[in-house]
């Protein structure tokens, strides 16, 4: 399969946040960082959970990645 790129334009709060949300959200897809989205389970072992934590943070800093800081 190839690989895809996807641009995620900034979001800025001038640009449409629904259009960002979709982008964002295949962008965690193909990171295959989609845990991030799930809600927790409960009895989730500690590995799991170890896991779902680090997803949880590289879905983090992606999304960050992709806020445009206003100077």
């Amino acid at each position: 399969m190839a690989s895809l790129k996807l641009d995620v334009e900034k979001f800025s709060g001038k640009n449409n946040f629904g259009l960002w949300k979709v982008k964002m959200r295949v962008l965690l897809i193909q990171h295959e960082l989609t845990g991030a989205l799930k809600p927790d389970e409960e009895g989730e072992s500690s590995i799991a959970r170890e896991k779902r934590i680090e997803i949880m943070e590289k879905a983090h800093s992606a999304i960050i990645l992709c806020l445009e800081t206003n100077s």
